[in-house]
């Protein structure tokens, strides 16, 4: 049987709905587990690297809609992996292929079910879309069980609390630390990571820049950090609300001034907090591997991966203590600052990409020419 006739006879056979908190319903058929979840509905708008979106740890929560119609093809592989599960808590696709690439390991639907993940196929992506644009993130609920009436799950849709004011580093983030590296970096300088919902890449960029790298739990303090006696610290990524986050703020106080620092994403954002500013949420989030961002310094312009629903507001930040450096060229919100005083930068974007281009690698240099190794 062709993938066409597999698609169109598992609509047939397993029905399923996204509920909107805004009362609409969007039918489709379940291509993943066969569970009920929760989540914030967003878009992205990458042509590539589904199996990097999944199990970005910055995905927790939401409901990822992707918006290249075609899903499924290059199946499910380790090597893709940017941790070790899947974290979005759904998938919303327009069509479902089965797998054509030589280095697929397991279906993507396969996979979904192992981690009991659901996914909705059969969607027009391109309407949801048009709708979370027109009008903002939406709380949802994927049925894929059949146990609820399309009202029962608007209602429950209505009542989650979403993730204002919600910490789910602290689910993602590593329970205890551990090495990145081997032995063969044994004698090499240390970079710390508080890891707030790390990506693979990440690590694995920092091991090739020639450091040694310890991941610790996303409560780690400034002391247990220091005790390290690290080269430098990066503040990874991570999902939901910064704000939520104000011990992981504190802890980065400790550290300004005493060790040089790097923060990614969620990473960013605790350092824009620490530095005195605040965040907000975005109408939509950024999400996908083509946003363009300028360099106030060089004027060069650089195609980013992104995936964040808050920001640092640029009026909180006091321009004798940080300087904003980055720019998106979408709609002109803060995509990186340094600190004027002490040796820290971040930016808001995935200088790692993994999916997305890799136009913001050499931030990994110059965070090992801030700790004055060139």
């Amino acid at each position: 049987m062709s993938g066409f006739s597999r698609n169109w006879a598992a609509r047939r056979e397993k029905k399923a709905f996204l509920a909107l908190a805004d009362g609409t319903v969007i039918r489709g058929w379940s291509c993943g587990a066969a569970v009920d979840r929760l989540g914030e509905v967003v878009f992205n708008t990458g042509m590539t690297g589904y199996e990097e979106i999944l199990t970005d740890p910055s995905y927790a929560g939401q409901i990822v809609t992707l918006t290249m119609p075609e899903i499924g093809n290059t199946g499910f592989n380790r090597e893709d992996h940017e941790s070790a599960a899947i974290h979005a808590s759904g998938l919303i696709v327009r069509e479902w292929n089965p797998p054509s690439n030589w280095r697929s390991e397991e279906t993507l639907e396969a996979a979904l079910d192992r981690w009991q993940v659901p996914a909705l196929a059969g969607v027009d992506t391109r309407t949801l879309t048009l709708k979370l644009r027109e009008g903002g993130t939406q709380k949802a609920f994927i049925c894929a069980t059949g146990a609820l009436t399309p009202e029962e799950a608007v209602a429950k849709a209505r009542a989650w609390e979403g993730l204002d004011g919600q910490d789910y580093a602290s689910k993602v983030s590593t329970p205890a630390a551990y090495d990145w590296t081997g032995d063969l970096l044994a004698d090499a300088p240390l970079v710390a990571v508080l890891d707030c919902g790390i990506k693979f890449n990440t690590l694995r960029l920092l091991e090739r820049e020639g450091f040694r790298v310890r991941v610790l739990n996303a409560h780690a303090t400034a002391a247990d950090i220091l005790a390290l006696k690290p080269a430098g610290v990066m503040l990874s990524n991570g999902p939901a609300d910064p704000a939520a986050l104000p011990y992981a703020a504190e802890t980065i106080r400790g550290l300004l001034g005493k060790v040089p620092i790097m923060g990614i994403c969620l990473g960013h954002q605790l350092l824009g907090l620490a530095l005195g500013g605040k965040t907000c949420r975005l109408k939509f989030g950024h999400h996908g591997c083509n946003h363009p961002v300028k360099d106030l310094r060089a004027g060069t312009v650089e195609i980013t991966s992104q995936n964040h629903n808050y920001v640092v507001a640029a009026d909180s930040l006091d321009p004798a203590v940080a300087e904003i450096t980055h720019v998106s060229l979408n709609d002109g919100t803060v995509e990186g600052l340094e600190a004027k005083q002490y040796p820290a930068f971040s930016l808001q974007y995935h200088p790692e990409a993994a999916p997305g281009p890799r136009d913001a690698v050499p931030a990994f240099a110059r965070f090992r020419q801030m700790m004055g190794r060139s």
